[in-house]
This record gives C-alpha cells, sequence and structure tokens, in this order.
C-alpha cells in the first residue's frame, strides 16, 4: 500500500483519508496510520502547493545554479552541500553526475539579489571551483502539472 499510497500524495496531497481509502481499496484508519508512519520514518518530509507565479503575480526571481566543487576527503560532498542547503535563499539542491557536481535551486527578489549571492555566498565557499547561472525564464511543468494550460482555439475548422 505505501508505494501507491505515495504516488497519489505526489499526484494530489490534498487527498483526504477517505478519498485515500476508497482508491487503495482500504479503510481511512488504515490510511491515516500510514500517513502517520511515513511522516515518523521521515519518508513523507512536508507537502507543497504547485503555484502559478504569473497569475499569482509574485516577483520573485529563480536560478538554476551548477557548481563544481572540490570534494573533501572522508567526507565528500556531504560537507559543503551542508553548508550550501542552510542558505535560506536555497529552494533545492542535488549531487549531480555529468560536467558539474551539486545544482541548486535559488528564489530571491531580483536578479541582482540571486547575483550578488551567488557572488559573495557560493563562489566565495572554500571548495567551490566554478558557478554556472541560469535564470528561469518561464515554467512549462512542474512535478507533472501542466503551469500554463495550453489556450483552446473554439474557431472551427473550416473546410472547403
Amino acid at each position: 500500500m505505501m508505494n501507491e499510497l505515495l504516488e497519489l500524495l505526489r499526484q494530489n496531497a490534498r487527498l483526504t483519508n477517505a478519498q485515500l481509502a476508497d482508491m487503495l481499496g482500504t479503510t481511512e484508519a488504515a490510511v491515516a496510520a500510514e500517513i502517520h508512519r511515513l511522516e515518523a520514518k521521515g519518508i513523507i518530509k512536508g507537502y507543497s502547493a504547485i503555484i502559478n507565479d504569473e497569475l499569482a503575480k509574485t516577483s520573485e526571481v529563480e536560478a538554476i545554479i551548477e557548481l563544481r566543487v572540490t570534494p573533501k576527503r572522508d567526507c565528500g560532498f556531504d560537507e559543503i552541500a551542508r553548508t550550501i542547503m542552510m542558505y535560506e535563499e536555497v529552494e533545492s539542491l542535488s549531487l549531480m553526475s555529468g560536467s558539474y557536481d551539486l545544482s541548486i535551486c535559488v528564489k530571491g527578489n531580483t536578479l541582482k539579489e540571486v547575483a550578488m549571492f551567488v557572488s559573495q555566498r557560493l563562489s566565495a565557499l572554500d571548495g567551490v571551483v566554478s558557478t554556472a547561472t541560469s535564470f528561469v525564464l518561464k515554467r512549462y511543468k512542474e512535478k507533472g502539472i501542466f503551469i500554463e494550460e495550453e489556450e483552446k482555439d473554439e474557431r472551427g475548422l473550416i473546410c472547403p
């Protein structure tokens, strides 16, 4: 039941325990107990909403920062990752394979604020070799949800 429950919650965390129980063919009490168990074990870390920032008229700036770092002996990338994730600007942080080591999603109020965070805080960290910053211009899809639905063309097809 755990995997099916987690998938349903990924799709819509606002489903009630009764709705989840119906979908899973179990009882409301069993769903509530399983959710509580998953939260207590740290498997479920939290719940969030997916927001269309354009419609919400938020002016936040989001950037993806690629970081190349020199791993530390005995702890690899963990020490620098712990330092970086403590900054409030950091929304997410992931260890990557490929041409860079860490991927960081950062939010700020302005382009300059994000740029200053990168140049004064991230670049100055011991072990940081290089950074590459890309600003998010428009979000189309997040966590499987379309942010902006396609406008439907209500005009009919005209055939000769």
